[in-house]
């Protein structure tokens, strides 16, 4: 910590963190400050159990006061040249790589990925700010001489002011400072952000090395709080937009109440991805590829693949080689770099999975591996784990392979051929991400074509595009007009300005005739 010395958590007077839990703190204007909320939340080691950690619940006053820094950081900041917003982004980008272990091990920590998925995380934070780093080139608007006689036009893009992002707990670094923060402050706007309280300390992080790469005080503010505090950002007058990334029960609401105060809203929610497995595909690499999908993250991805659906020729061999493999994955600590799958994020997520798994049993479907009570490593006893778990012989009727279940549960579903096949898939009132295994093109071409889903795989279990074109979810999955990242990234962010102009002449200024569209027709015909 170069500029600033405080820490995003509190000290003793010594200087030394106290054994117990970490009292989290908020940072607004430059500074980290201790809430004064009675009301602190719990942060666990999903690993073990232990809490690590308390988030304040800020108060309404807080989340007013993060608000105002943003507010008055943002003159100076939209007044930078977009070439001294960059070397911030820069230098950013070094320190995400200098830190990059540390910051695994944080995440991996808090919040339960596996070591390579929680670096994953981290590296996905450095592949947006790249990507933000063209905003010089993606700014740039467009320009045309003579559009009528004597008329030219230049088009800007420009930064609009205060944006929210109110991040998931799933992806405690890409969402929040991958999705959100680059290209909203690369663009000359200031941002809000509330990391979930769950697994705040990544993002807290991640806020210190903003400020040690350079980020003037006020353009990127972290705090944490309760919805009824939180709600106070779709309405607030200074808020431009909001970023949000959750539940579609949530989403819903933050799209409708945001927009009905003139907000623009990117709201990403829930999924129900599902695969395609045609008979002609490679049946083992495709097992492979569909259990890296539905127990990566333990499931907890929007865009993991928690449905399959098998040509009924190939079914029974799948099923055999996916519950074959799935008993090979290692269980364990998170921050082990030897574990294969860590655990859920916290007991509550753990019962609500488990009971996914009990209404899956009850609705008839067949459970072919059951995930629950998994053998687990010394002092993990008390850890949040579900294994890996596989139903098969599962029916439209049944509500499993219809919702979105988040954790690592995998349903199988039946089918005759390709045709039937895609119906069932588009029949999901989600469209996040789709997917087709096979060799054969003209079914892959199709597939594609038709799929409802914004994001399609071939032989790709986890179709996320990389960050220069955006993630594209549709239907029940999205909610809003412009995409994260991408073009949409950057229209979302900007406002685009036409200007008009004419430089009058010596004979124009004599005779003064204006015409009711002052010049700006092309093809008004001479009036006699």
């Amino acid at each position: 910590m170069s500029a600033h010395t405080t820490r995003y958590f509190v000290v003793t007077d010594s200087g030394q963190v106290d054994p117990a839990p970490k009292k989290l703190k908020y940072h607004a204007g430059g500074q980290w400050l201790e809430s004064k909320s009675d009301v602190y939340m719990d942060c666990y080691n999903p690993s073990t159990g232990t809490i690590i950690a308390q988030a304040p619940q800020c108060t309404s006053a807080e989340v007013e006061q993060v608000i105002a820094a943003a507010v008055a950081a943002y003159p100076a900041w939209s007044d930078t040249p977009v070439s001294k917003r960059m070397q911030v982004l820069f230098r950013m980008k070094h320190l995400v790589d200098a830190h990059l272990e540390e910051l695994t091990h944080l995440l991996a920590t808090e919040m339960g990925k596996a070591w390579q998925e929680a670096m994953g995380d981290i590296l996905k934070v450095n592949e947006v700010i790249e990507f933000a780093c063209g905003a010089p080139h993606l700014m740039k608007g467009e320009s045309l001489m003579q559009v009528s006689n004597g008329y030219d036009t230049v088009q800007y893009h420009h930064p609009l002011g205060v944006f929210a992002g109110i991040a998931p707990w799933n992806f405690p670094a890409m969402i929040p400072h991958g999705w959100m923060t680059p290209i909203c402050i690369a663009t000359g706007n200031c941002m809000v952000l509330k990391a979930a309280s769950f697994v705040p300390q990544s993002s807290m992080r991640l806020m210190e090395l903003w400020q040690e790469a350079g980020l003037p005080d006020g353009v990127l503010n972290v705090f944490t709080a309760g919805r009824n505090e939180a709600e106070i950002l779709l309405k607030h007058p200074d808020i431009k937009g909001v970023s949000f990334v959750g539940s579609t029960k949530v989403g819903k609401h933050i799209y409708a109440t945001a927009a009905a105060h003139g907000k623009r809203v990117q709201a990403l929610t829930e999924a129900k991805n599902h695969a395609l497995v045609l008979r002609d595909c490679k049946l083992e690499r495709t097992a492979r590829g569909i259990i890296n999908a539905f127990c990566g993250c333990a499931g907890q991805r929007c865009m993991a693949l928690p449905t399959i659906v098998v040509e009924e020729a190939i079914a029974d061999d799948l099923v055999d080689l996916l519950k074959k493999l799935a008993a090979e994955i290692a269980i364990g600590p998170a921050y082990e770099k030897s574990t294969g799958m860590g655990p859920v994020v916290n007991e509550g997520h753990m019962k609500f999975v488990t009971d996914w798994i009990e209404t899956g049993i009850e609705e008839g479907a067949t459970l072919v591996v059951d995930g629950r009570n998994p053998e687990v490593p010394a002092g993990c006893e008390k850890g949040f784990f579900i294994g890996p778990t596989i139903f098969d012989h599962v029916t439209e009727e049944m509500s499993i392979g219809r919702e979105e279940i988040f954790g690592p549960v995998l349903t199988v579903k039946r089918v005759k051929n390709f045709a039937e096949g895609l119906l069932l898939m588009n029949n999901s009132r989600f469209a996040n991400g789709s997917v087709i295994y096979t060799q054969n093109g003209h079914y892959a071409r199709e597939f594609a074509k038709r799929t409802d889903a914004g994001m399609v795989g071939v032989n790709v279990g986890i179709p996320v595009p990389l960050g220069i074109f955006g993630f594209t979810g549709h239907k029940q999955s999205f909610f809003g007009d412009l995409h994260v990242m991408g073009k949409d990234g950057f229209a979302f962010f900007t406002e685009t300005k036409n200007v008009t102009q004419t430089w009058f002449s010596e004979d124009e200024e004599i005779s003064g005739k204006v015409d009711t569209w002052d010049g700006t027709i092309t093809s008004m015909p001479d009036q006699k």
